[in-house]
């Protein structure tokens, strides 16, 4: 499960060897996946890099978060995707599981 990767969520900070998209989903998640400071801290992340695919899913993910469907709808298309599931949460366990590598069997 993507979840694993992230059992440092009671840390005050991301490890500093997880990719920066991955930070930005780890500050999603210890945000209880909710606009607030962590969401701001993630939304710092991935418009510093826009225009790269796995920021921009990311950044899709953060607008649905925000219940604002045109601009998460945008930043979906910018990365080349679409939502794979129904809900927010389930969302971020795709999106972790892809952009770390981790497999389902």
């Amino acid at each position: 499960m993507a979840a694993d990767i992230f059992t440092s969520l009671d840390w005050s900070e991301p490890p500093k060897d997880m990719s920066k998209p991955l930070q930005a989903l780890w500050w999603l998640k210890k945000g209880g996946l909710r606009v607030g400071p962590e969401w701001e801290q993630a939304h710092l992340i991935v418009q510093a890099m826009e225009g790269v695919q796995q920021f921009d899913w990311v950044h899709a993910l953060m607008h649905w978060i925000e219940a604002d469907m045109g601009n998460a709808d945008y930043w979906y298309r910018r990365a080349g995707k679409r939502r794979a599931t129904a809900s927010v949460s389930q969302e971020w366990e795709h999106i972790a599981a892809a952009l770390s590598d981790v497999t389902r069997h």
